[in-house]
């Protein structure tokens, strides 16, 4: 391939759009099926001559996608997406969410920009994988159930594993402006519930107050937040520079006449390298289950909390002079790195997988999750220059 070979006509992005408008059609919410759109896109890779490697959840109902392109006992690289989006419901969208909308040079739908828009350009380009002279192979990773705990690429990588491919690096497209992300906080998150004794108001002596109890808790979380933005670890890549805590739900009490019995608790912690979440949590839940629910159980036995698990994926941390960093800045155009506090499958890619990764994909994170998501036509032409230069690096 010449330099010209890497410009993007209009022909490729106008196949891109009508793939991207092909994906966004399907209503992949993390609470449906998946199927219909690993059905298309399946068919559309085996068409064009790639091998495609199905990974099916234990319901059925949902299935991740492993594709290779080129000489599959060759180490390659990895263009890694999710299939899923977030709802829509409570959303004051001016356009249907599920049908693609072209404006001025934006294209609105759910999932634009978080992250179908970059799996379109993969498989808009897949033809011209097909038919490069590759000397290493082209992987492209679809997961499922990404927006709910990074779910379904658990899975495709323990498939990855169990059949002895080692990938030189993974792309996760998730959208960085095309920027070079090397670096993503981790998260664990749970749900604490306190159970309580109720009585009437007049008599809440008597009574083991569970909203009182988890107070307590939330405080202790406030706290150990507190602590690590004024003490803790820094890393200045990051906006947020340091590891965050905080409670994000709080569910409890019937009425104001009766001490309530019952009383749930969502918290999370986001942590940079330095930091372990899990860690952070378990302090915290440590706190509640040595100090709180002894004083509860002193003044009913029955007492006590559970916790629920709701999240929990690691973080990425990539050094910037690492070689799949130094290939990410070449094909991109790009000197500078950066560091993100949103989560994203890449920290899976690198712990589970001994994958190194990095981020890097067309569109904008402050549009996803929203009304009115897009991603520009140039960002997607952009992107379709990174993988085609990527093309053409596993052709050298």
């Amino acid at each position: 391939m010449t330099t010209s070979d890497f410009k993007v006509s209009d022909t490729t992005v106008s196949a891109i759009t009508d793939l991207l408008a092909t994906l966004v059609a399907f209503e992949t919410v993390s609470s449906a099926t998946n199927l219909p759109l690993v059905d298309h896109v399946e068919d559309y890779c085996r068409r064009h001559g790639a091998a495609v490697e199905r990974v099916t959840d234990e319901t059925g109902r949902k299935a991740a996608l492993w594709v290779t392109v080129g000489p599959a006992d060759r180490p390659g690289y990895v263009l890694s997406g999710h299939s899923d989006v977030v709802p829509v419901e409570g959303q004051d969208w001016t356009s249907d969410p599920f049908r693609l909308t072209e404006i001025d040079g934006r294209l609105y739908g759910r999932g634009t920009s978080d992250m179908k828009g970059f799996l379109a350009v993969c498989l808009a380009l897949l033809p011209e994988m097909a038919a490069a002279p590759l000397t290493r192979p082209l992987h492209l990773a679809i997961s499922y159930d990404e927006e709910i705990g990074c779910l379904g690429v658990r899975p495709l990588i323990a498939h990855i594993r169990a059949r002895g491919i080692a990938p030189l690096g993974c792309f996760v497209g998730e959208p960085t402006g095309m920027a070079v992300v090397t670096g993503h906080k981790g998260k664990y998150g749970a749900k604490v519930t306190f159970r309580g004794r109720a009585c009437h108001s007049a008599l809440a002596p008597t009574g083991v107050n569970a909203i009182e109890y988890a107070a307590r808790f939330i405080d202790k979380v406030r706290l150990t937040a507190e602590g690590l933005a004024r003490d803790g670890a820094r890393d200045d890549l990051y906006d947020v520079p340091h590891t965050t805590g905080l409670t994000a739900l709080v569910q409890g009490g019937t009425a104001s006449n009766i001490v309530p019995d019952r009383c749930t608790v969502g918290f999370e912690f986001r942590a940079i390298a330095a930091d372990d979440p899990r860690s952070l949590a378990e302090t915290v839940l440590a706190y509640a289950r040595d100090v709180l629910v002894p004083e509860m159980q002193a003044r009913d036995p029955a007492s006590g909390l559970t916790v629920e698990p709701v999240i929990d994926y690691p973080g990425l941390d990539i050094a910037p002079d690492a070689p799949l960093v130094t290939l990410a800045k070449r094909l991109a155009g790009r000197n500078a790195h950066a560091k993100v506090s949103y989560g994203t499958e890449a920290g899976l890619f690198q712990s589970l997988g001994d994958i190194p990764s990095v981020v890097i994909g067309p569109g904008d994170i402050a549009r996803a999750h929203k009304a009115d998501e897009y991603v520009e036509t140039a960002e997607l032409a952009e992107c379709a220059g990174f993988v085609r230069r990527l093309i053409a690096e596993s052709c050298a």
